[in-house]
């Protein structure tokens, strides 16, 4: 019966025929996928981006299902290595192979080349629009750090060591402040809410029982984009936006963004720095102040001894000879004040009294009485002129109807009746002016100065 091919593997069954050492292992391993798979093209997102100084870059390409460590030796010379960014989605073209020293599977990249952003990315480009668009980035709405608060709140991980560098800091610069931690998970699937809550509970301490803090500190150490990916989350950035406390965000290294940095009122490179800009430095306050005292003491001291100077001066002077003699020219003066003083008030009194004179000749002007006395003898005059004026108007439109009526006597009818005329007309009272519009039996009526007829048409001729 042959021997099965997990026998042959796992116990050798000979003396002659030896285990593997690792090396020999990983590198028939090594040799296995450079012959059976290749260069290939790989495509996927970057993540974990680390570029040395030696100018190696090593990096993660992952996918929904699964990742592969790369290296690019010499990348700055690599085709397309400026495609290489965290979150960035890339095609990437190099050989399958073995790291033997960690007997880890890697990817020897030789050029990259774009495949669209990746999904973080595209999240993160999406939220950061949205929130700018609001105004959420504004500048106008962002709150000045105070230059010397009291108590700092930090909302980050109890067991980071980000936490540990802030309060260094804090410790070294400003030992009499007193920081308020609140401990929250900055990674992880969640952690983005206990963040905001955590910024809430601040910003409303009097409802949570929390001290009434200065200035905030929110943020965490370096990592991947996934690993700081909480701190773009909407929520978080919305919680930094409406906190009445300035807010100082703190995220990963200095060339790591997050949207949190964007709202904040404040961003700092590093956790240690968010803490060396929220608080002054306490020794350069100290060198400051002695800076002061020492100023302060040499302006005294040269006023005392310019005052000591002048009073030695006077003692040896005019002080020494005669007292009254200093005090002369000022008696003179305050003389001649006392004069001018009573002048000024004589002529002060003149003009009260001038205005007073005035105002009562106006007052009496003003008076109901005078008032009314000259208003009845307006509407005196007034009356008159209405009277002349109607007459005048009454006089001339009876002249006018005279005139009418002799004009109306000579041209009206009764003029042509009293000359022998008479007007006949019809049985429906309209005006005969023609013979031939009558016919023999039509009524006539004919009017006289005097009166009026009733007649028959016998014969039209």
């Amino acid at each position: 019966m042959p021997e099965s091919r997990v026998d042959l593997f796992t116990k050798p069954k000979t003396p002659e025929e030896k285990a593997l050492s690792v090396t020999q292992l990983m590198r028939r391993m090594k040799n296995l996928l450079e012959i059976q798979i290749g260069e290939v093209w790989v495509e996927g997102e970057v993540s974990n981006l680390k570029k040395q100084g030696s100018g190696h870059w090593y990096f993660s390409l992952k996918d929904e299902g699964a990742q592969v460590s790369c290296a690019m030796f010499g990348a700055r010379k690599r085709l397309g290595a400026d495609a290489l960014e965290d979150g960035a989605k890339v095609r990437v073209f190099g050989e399958a192979s073995v790291y033997e020293t960690r007997g880890q599977l890697q990817m020897v990249v030789q050029k990259a080349e774009r495949a669209g952003a990746g999904d973080l990315q595209a999240r993160f480009e999406a939220l950061k629009r949205k929130l700018h668009a609001e105004g959420l980035f504004d500048a106008e709405r962002k709150q000045a750090i105070p230059a010397f608060p009291q108590i700092v709140g930090i909302v980050s991980s109890g067991t980071g060591a980000a936490l540990q560098d802030i309060l260094n800091v804090l410790r070294r610069r400003a030992p009499w402040i007193q920081p308020v931690l609140f401990p929250v998970r900055v990674q992880g699937r969640g952690a983005e809410l206990e963040i905001a809550k955590a910024i809430e509970k601040f910003g409303r301490p009097e409802a949570y029982g929390y001290p009434k803090c200065d200035v905030l500190i929110v943020g965490r150490g370096g990592g991947s984009i996934e690993d700081l990916w909480n701190f773009n989350e909407e929520v978080v950035a919305r919680a930094i936006a409406s906190c009445p406390v300035p807010i100082i965000s703190a995220v990963g290294h200095e060339i790591d963004f997050t949207i949190a940095d964007f709202v904040a009122d404040l961003r700092a490179p590093t956790p240690s720095a968010a803490a060396e800009l929220a608080v002054p430095d306490g020794n350069e306050l100290r060198v400051r102040l002695q800076q002061i005292r020492r100023r302060m003491g040499r302006v005294t001291q040269e006023r005392l001894m310019r005052s000591n100077l002048a009073l030695e001066a006077l003692k040896r002077g005019v002080l020494r000879r005669d007292g009254e003699r200093v005090l002369r020219e000022s008696v003179m003066r305050v003389d001649a004040m006392r004069g001018q003083l009573a002048q000024a008030m004589r002529a002060s009194l003149e003009g009260v009294a001038v205005s007073v004179q005035d105002a009562r000749g106006r007052h009496r002007a003003c008076h109901p009485a005078a008032v009314l006395e000259r208003r009845v003898d307006r509407v005196a005059t007034l009356r008159q002129r209405l009277e002349r004026g109607a007459k005048g108007v009454i006089d001339q439109r009876a002249d006018t109807i005279v005139r009418l009526r002799g004009l109306v006597r000579a041209l009206g009818p009764e003029s042509a009746f009293q000359r022998g005329f008479s007007i006949t007309l019809g049985a429906d009272g309209k005006v005969i002016t023609s013979a031939a519009s009558l016919k023999p039996g039509d009524e006539l009526r004919t009017k006289f100065g005097d009166g009026e007829t009733l007649s028959t048409v016998k014969e039209s001729k």
